[in-house]
């Protein structure tokens, strides 16, 4: 037996690797080809939705908007048109979530920094304490990338609408208090159509690496 395995070994090495190659052919023919769902505003949880909006269950995109960042510059969504972009919401004064967010948005920010196809947006949500100067010093704490990450702030009711209306990411807050809103964990992917792809729990590493790994994909897909 030992001989004859001896004479037909490079038959059986041959046999081997071919087999290999055709499981590894197979598996990924027979593999799901990777997709990511269009998020309607019918299709998310009612909390975190307007109700004028909550009816929505096609072709929903993120509406033109107008805020200033933390260089005192005009942001809007000629800014971000045909980019792929994580958007959050989020206040400088916060003492819990918001500083994991922070860091984890950096991560974010280091993995695409060379990718010109992506850009990260992350409005406050009390524009009252957060003005430029503020917003200014929190980027310089934080790393920021001018060019990257656009910390913005505006009006209230402005960043309570595009927050419930668009991104469909926040909480309401005190019902006697107009505009009155509460951020959540949620990282908001966006693509190169203003179409809401995917909500990531910004206070969880895996959630991000899943981010991220969209994001390549996002680009890919669409370039």
């Amino acid at each position: 037996m030992v001989e004859f395995i001896k004479k037909y070994r490079i038959f059986f090495i041959t046999m081997g690797i071919i087999s290999v190659i055709t499981l590894y052919l197979f598996y990924n023919a027979l593999k799901p080809a990777k997709t990511l769902p269009i998020y309607n505003p019918a299709m998310v949880n009612p909390e975190l939705v307007d109700s004028t909006v909550q009816h929505i269950g096609r072709n929903h995109r993120i509406a033109d908007f107008k805020f200033v960042n933390q260089n005192g510059d005009t942001i809007t969504q000629k800014n971000y048109e045909g980019k792929v972009y994580v958007a959050d919401f989020f206040f400088t004064t916060c003492p819990t979530i918001c500083p994991i967010m922070t860091k984890n948005m950096v991560d974010i920010q280091d993995a695409i920094v060379d990718n010109d196809e992506v850009l990260l947006l992350s409005h406050t949500v009390t524009p009252d304490i957060d003005d430029v100067p503020t917003l200014k010093r929190y980027a310089v704490e934080n790393g920021v990338v001018d060019s990257k990450w656009n910390l913005v702030t505006g009006a209230k009711e402005d960043i309570y609408e595009i927050a419930r209306k668009s991104y469909l990411a926040v909480k309401l807050g005190k019902p006697e208090e107009i505009h009155d809103m509460v951020h959540t964990e949620n990282f908001v992917l966006v693509d190169q159509y203003s179409r809401v792809r995917g909500f990531y729990d910004g206070t969880k590493k895996e959630d991000v690496a899943r981010l991220i790994e969209d994001i390549n994909w996002l680009t890919q897909k669409y370039n």
